[in-house]
């Protein structure tokens, strides 16, 4: 490996358009893996330009750093990783971003129908949530999420 096939930490910010302060924190969470000069400085692949860049596509798509991080790990390590080798986590991805669009056109449909009926009415409507009953299914409108109420629920409507 030439010397020129590494990066700075100054230089890998300038190619991604990431603060120095980011990238050190996607390193803190395992994403890149730098080397370290005689120096103590860090240095960093060039492969490392696509790896943040896909950490940042992945953030755009909803994808938290622990589900990156995971994907990232099936990556090799030292070198850059091959077509093969994206295509590995982008059929992975691809799965989970279909399952996501199922849900979210779910959503957008239940939550178009909800509010455009407008009657809100107390026995049918996925919106109301009498005394948070829904808490009990977890975070969010669980209803409209597909969570149906179940008896204790039905009894503090």
């Amino acid at each position: 490996m030439k010397a020129n096939d590494l990066l700075t930490i100054g230089e890998l910010a300038d190619r991604t358009g990431l603060s120095v302060s980011a990238i050190r924190f996607y390193e803190e969470k395992g994403l890149v893996h730098p080397r370290r000069n005689a120096g103590g400085q860090r240095r960093f692949l060039r492969a490392d330009i696509r790896r943040l860049s896909f950490v940042l596509v992945a953030q755009e798509f909803g994808f938290s750093i622990t589900e990156i991080a995971a994907q990232l790990r099936r990556l090799p390590e030292g070198r850059a990783p091959t077509k093969a080798d994206w295509s590995r986590i982008s059929r992975d991805f691809r799965a989970h971003l279909d399952e996501r669009i199922k849900r979210m056109t779910a959503l957008r449909d239940k939550l178009d129908a909800c509010i455009g009926c407008g009657c809100l009415s107390m026995k049918v409507c996925r919106l109301y949530n009498a005394g948070d009953a829904a808490s009990r299914h977890g975070r969010g409108p669980r209803y409209l999420m597909g969570d149906l109420p179940d008896m204790a629920d039905q009894e503090e409507t």
